[in-house]
Order: structure tokens, then C-alpha cells, then sequence
């Protein structure tokens, strides 16, 4: 890693998703969490009151839609770049983010390796932008700029897909106990074995554990936990 570590404001009102965000930058190199907050009004006081290189906005927050609170960090003079946060697939709102300068958009739910790849991503074009040089071609001005736009590439295991992955991750995540493959594939509706094939992918990176349930005379019922 090099230069200096990017101060990282996290603005998200669900508060497992809060937590969960905050961990997975946590656990990126060369990135802190300096503030977690829920609304906008809180995410606007957190960036007058200490310095941020890049907000991890969500777009539906309470009190104030995230377009507007970019436009209200502008027009306050708040110059940190922002990474959106969202489940909303609104073409019109990508569109308008994008115009509004956000670096990054990143569709909920998304699991580590996705934030990962995005915030390594944004890091090698802070990198490249205070780096001091002068670029002489088009072609190295537009590669600055894609590069924080595409981010890395998230590879799963073959047959397996990001979004289902998400929403299994989801459904663990939420859930005030564990939940065994036969629940989560019935919640999800996907067979029992597809259910298991990803829990246990998750348990494989660490992000979930298996649990012995017992219920009465039998062999127990395996279980799947999300690690908080």
C-alpha cells in the first residue's frame, strides 16, 4: 500500500447493513472508518466536524435522499468523493449520480469481496491522481478514469452468482438465529442443495459458521450463522 490512509465516512440507517459496511472497510488495507452515522443531517455534521476522503453513501436514508445530500456536501464545500450504496436499480438515479460526480455505485446486497474490489480500485486512482506526474496521451487520461469505474473482478466459484450469493449473505445476516439450508432455500426459493452449495461457500470465507441444532431423538440439523 502506499500514501496516506483514506478516511472513510459510512452513512447507512439499517443498522445491520451499518455494520456490516463498517466492518468490510475496516478490514480493507489502507482504509478507516473515522464515522458511522444514519442520517443526513449526522453524515453532514460528521464531515464539518472531521476530515474524510470518501463517503460510503447509501441513496434512501431517512431525512433526505442521497443525491441530495452529495448536492449539500458540494454546495458546503465538502470535496470528498462518494461511493453510492443502494438497492435501488433506477437507471435515472445512476444516471443523475454519476453526473453528481459519485466515483462508484455499488448495488445492495453485496458481500466483502465486492466493496473490496471497489475501494482497491478507488485507492489505485488516488494513487494515480497524487502521484504529481502529467500524463501526455488521451489514453492515460481515460485510463485514470475507468480504472475507479470498473473496479476488480469478483470470481466465485463456477455455477455460482453474485447475486444469489447476496441474497443467501442477506438472509444469514438478518436472521436472529441460525437458519439451516432447507430454511434458507425455502426463504430464497431455491432447492436445499443450491441453499447449502452457497452457505457453505460463505463458511469457506469466513463470513459464516455451521452449528450443530438438535431437536429431539436424530441426527442434528446443520446450521448456518453469520459472523457479526
Amino acid at each position: 500500500m502506499s500514501g496516506p490512509v483514506l478516511r472513510v465516512l459510512v452513512v447507512e440507517d439499517e443498522p445491520i447493513a451499518a455494520e456490516a459496511h463498517t466492518a468490510y472497510v475496516s478490514r480493507v488495507p489502507g482504509f478507516e472508518v473515522v464515522a458511522t452515522v444514519g442520517t443526513s443531517q449526522a453524515a453532514l455534521k460528521a464531515l464539518q466536524d472531521r476530515a474524510v476522503d470518501v463517503v460510503l453513501l447509501d441513496m434512501n436514508l431517512p431525512d433526505r435522499h442521497g443525491l441530495d445530500v452529495v448536492r449539500a456536501m458540494r454546495a458546503r464545500g465538502h470535496r470528498a468523493d462518494v461511493i453510492a450504496v443502494t438497492s435501488a436499480r433506477d437507471l435515472e438515479v445512476v444516471r443523475s449520480a454519476v453526473s453528481l460526480g459519485v466515483v462508484q455505485y455499488v448495488l445492495k446486497p453485496f458481500v466483502f469481496a465486492t466493496l473490496r474490489d471497489r475501494l482497491l480500485a478507488y485507492r489505485a486512482y488516488r494513487d494515480q491522481l497524487s502521484a504529481g506526474e502529467e500524463v501526455s496521451t488521451q489514453a492515460e487520461v481515460d485510463e485514470v478514469f475507468a480504472g475507479v469505474r470498473r473496479g476488480g473482478e469478483v470470481r466465485l466459484p463456477k455455477g455460482m452468482g453474485e447475486e444469489l450469493l447476496g441474497r443467501v449473505s442477506r438472509a444469514l445476516r438478518e436472521a436472529d438465529t441460525g437458519r439451516s439450508a432447507s430454511e434458507l432455500g425455502e426463504l430464497l426459493g431455491v432447492s436445499r442443495v443450491t441453499a447449502r452449495r452457497y452457505a457453505e461457500y460463505l463458511c469457506d470465507t469466513r463470513r459464516a459458521s455451521r452449528r450443530s441444532r438438535y431437536a429431539g431423538a436424530g441426527r442434528p440439523e446443520v446450521e448456518y450463522v453469520w459472523l457479526r
